[in-house]
C-alpha cells in the first residue's frame, strides 16, 4: 500500500487553514485544501501494515490503506467507491469526526499518523466535482414501505441503504429542514450546509421522502406509521441535554448550548430573527461568556460567540485536565485521553479543568456571574478544595454538559418500546430491533450521546437488518 518506504522519506503535512483573525469574520468553512501533489504525497505513508488497525479504529470500518494507496497512484475514482463502499456520507466525516483511525495508525506511535482525514475529504470532494457521485437508484423495487424518524446522520444513511435495497423509504423530520445534528448542531464554520442539501437531492433522486416539519408522535402518530408502513426506523438522536442544577440556574442568561447554535445556523440559512429565535434573540454580542463543559458542543459554543463578537468566553470543564501526549505503551490503538485543542479554542477562551459550579449569580433576573470552586479526587471521590471558591463575570451561560439520552415524551411514549438502563431505545446491534414488533432504533436514540461516524454505522447496520426482516434475506452490507 502507497509506497513501501514513503513514511521514512515523506513528514506528516496536514491540511492548513485560515489565520483565526481571518476566520472569525465568518461562519465560512476555513480549511485550506491540499495540492493534488501534497495530498499523493501523503497517501503514499500509508505504510503496509501487517494489520491496518484504522480499520477497527474507524467505525464504519473504512478501507483505509486501499484508498490511501489509489490516491497514491492518482487513481481517484476508484478511491470514491472504495471510500463509498464503506461510507455513505464521507463529505461529513471528513470535515467534523475527530479521526479515530489516526490515532489507530501504526505511524501514530510516533505521533505522525497518515492524514487519513484530510485524504477522505479530498476523494469526496473530487467527486462531486467531478461529477463522479450519482444517484444509484434500485433496478427493482420491493413493494415494502419504511418510515425512518429523524434526519440526522443515522436516520439519513439508514434511509440511502434501505432506497437503495429497492424499498420506499419516508424519513419524517421535526425541524424545517433535514439534517438533524448535522443541519442545526454543527455550525457551518464546521462544515457548510449545502453538503446536506446535494445529499438531499441525490437521496430524493434515489426514491426517498422527505417530511419536514412533522414531529412524530405529535404531528404524526406512531399508530398511524405502524399501519402504513412496513417498519418503522426511531433514529431521533439523544435530545435531552443534562441540566444545571444549582441555585440561578433558572435565570434568563443560562441557555442550551443547542439552542444557541441552532439560532446561528438558522441565521446562516437565511431566517429572518422570528424564524430563527423564536424564544428571542440568544446572542453573545459584548458579553462575557461562560460555556459549561469540555467536549465538541462546548467548542463549537466557543468558535460561535467569539464570531458573535464576546467579550470574552471561558470554557469549564468539571473532569480533571487531560494529560498532554498519551502513554502509547498503554492506550495505542485505542483512542486515547488527552488534551485536545480544537481550532476554535485556537481563536480564544480561557479554559479550566476540575472546575464545580455552585451557584449562578444574578441581579434584576439577569446573570451577572458564576460561583465556582475548584475540586480534586480524595477519598475515593470528587472533593472541594478549601479556600478555592472564585466568581467568573457572566452575562450568558451556556449548558453543554452532554446529553442524558432520547426525548421520552410524545413518539418514544406512543411507541410503548423498553429503554435501556441510560433511557435509550432498548436493542442489540446484532438487529437492532426494539422490543416492539417491526419498530427498529439506532443511531443516538439507541446507543446515546455519541459521533457522527458511529450514528452512520448504525443507521447503515440497521438498514441491513430491515431488509432482511422485510425480505427474509439481504445484499446490504454491515
Amino acid at each position: 500500500m502507497g509506497k513501501e518506504t514513503g513514511f521514512l522519506e515523506v513528514e506528516r503535512k496536514d491540511r492548513d487553514y485560515i489565520v483565526p483573525e481571518e476566520r472569525l469574520k465568518s461562519y465560512r468553512e476555513f480549511t485550506i485544501p491540499p495540492s493534488e501533489d501534497k495530498l499523493k504525497s501523503q497517501a503514499s505513508r500509508c505504510m503496509n501494515c501487517g494489520i491496518p488497525y484504522c480499520h477497527n479504529g474507524c467505525p464504519v470500518n473504512n478501507i483505509i490503506p486501499d484508498w490511501n494507496h489509489l490516491v497514491y497512484e492518482g487513481d481517484w475514482q476508484n478511491a470514491l467507491d472504495v471510500l463509498h463502499s464503506t461510507n455513505n456520507f464521507p463529505e461529513f466525516t471528513g470535515r467534523i469526526c475527530p479521526a479515530p483511525c489516526e490515532a489507530s495508525c501504526t505511524l501514530n506511535i510516533t505521533d505522525e499518523p497518515v492524514t487519513i482525514k484530510s485524504i477522505e475529504m479530498a476523494i469526496i470532494d473530487r467527486g462531486w466535482d467531478e461529477g463522479w457521485v450519482k444517484p444509484q437508484v434500485p433496478a427493482v423495487r420491493s413493494g415494502k414501505s419504511v418510515a425512518v424518524v429523524g434526519s440526522g446522520p443515522a436516520g439519513l444513511s439508514c434511509a440511502q441503504q434501505l432506497a437503495r435495497a429497492g424499498h420506499a423509504v419516508t424519513v419524517f423530520e421535526k425541524s424545517d429542514r433535514i439534517g438533524g445534528l448535522l443541519r442545526y448542531g454543527i455550525p457551518d464554520f464546521k462544515m457548510e450546509k449545502h453538503l446536506i442539501n446535494r445529499r438531499a437531492v441525490q437521496m430524493e433522486a434515489e426514491g426517498v421522502t422527505f417530511r419536514s416539519s412533522t414531529e412524530v408522535g405529535v404531528d404524526v402518530s406512531i399508530k398511524s406509521l405502524k399501519e402504513n408502513f412496513d417498519a418503522v426506523v426511531l433514529a431521533g438522536g439523544a435530545e435531552t441535554a443534562r441540566p444545571l442544577e444549582i441555585p440561578g440556574a433558572e435565570l434568563s442568561g443560562v441557555r442550551l448550548a443547542m439552542e444557541f447554535l441552532t439560532q446561528q445556523n438558522k441565521r446562516n440559512a437565511g431566517d429572518d430573527e422570528v424564524r430563527a429565535a423564536p424564544r428571542g434573540t440568544l446572542s453573545a454580542e459584548g458579553k462575557h461568556v461562560v460555556v459549561l463543559g469540555g467536549g465538541d458542543t462546548g467548542s463549537d459554543c466557543v468558535g460561535t460567540s467569539n464570531r458573535q463578537g464576546a467579550a470574552s468566553v471561558t470554557q469549564l470543564e468539571i473532569m480533571p485536565k487531560p494529560p498532554e501526549h498519551e502513554d502509547k505503551a498503554l492506550t495505542w490503538p485505542d483512542w486515547p485521553m488527552k488534551l485536545r485543542t480544537t481550532s476554535s479554542h485556537e481563536e480564544g477562551v480561557e479554559r479550566d479543568w476540575s472546575v464545580l459550579t455552585k451557584r449562578v449569580v444574578g441581579e434584576d433576573g439577569k446573570v451577572t456571574g458564576l460561583e465556582c470552586a475548584h475540586i480534586e479526587w480524595k477519598d475515593g471521590k470528587f472533593t472541594e478544595v478549601e479556600g478555592s471558591t472564585f466568581t467568573l463575570k457572566a452575562d450568558l451561560i451556556l449548558l453543554a454538559m452532554g446529553f442524558l439520552g432520547p426525548v421520552k415524551s410524545g413518539m418514544l411514549d406512543q411507541a410503548g418500546v423498553e429503554l435501556d438502563g441510560r433511557g435509550n431505545v432498548l436493542g442489540n446491534t446484532e438487529d437492532y430491533k426494539s422490543s416492539e414488533e417491526n419498530i427498529f432504533a439506532c443511531g443516538d436514540m439507541r446507543r446515546g450521546q455519541s459521533l457522527v461516524v458511529w450514528a452512520i454505522r448504525e443507521g447503515r447496520q440497521a438498514a441491513r437488518s430491515v431488509d432482511e426482516a422485510l425480505m427474509g434475506t439481504t445484499e446490504l452490507p454491515r
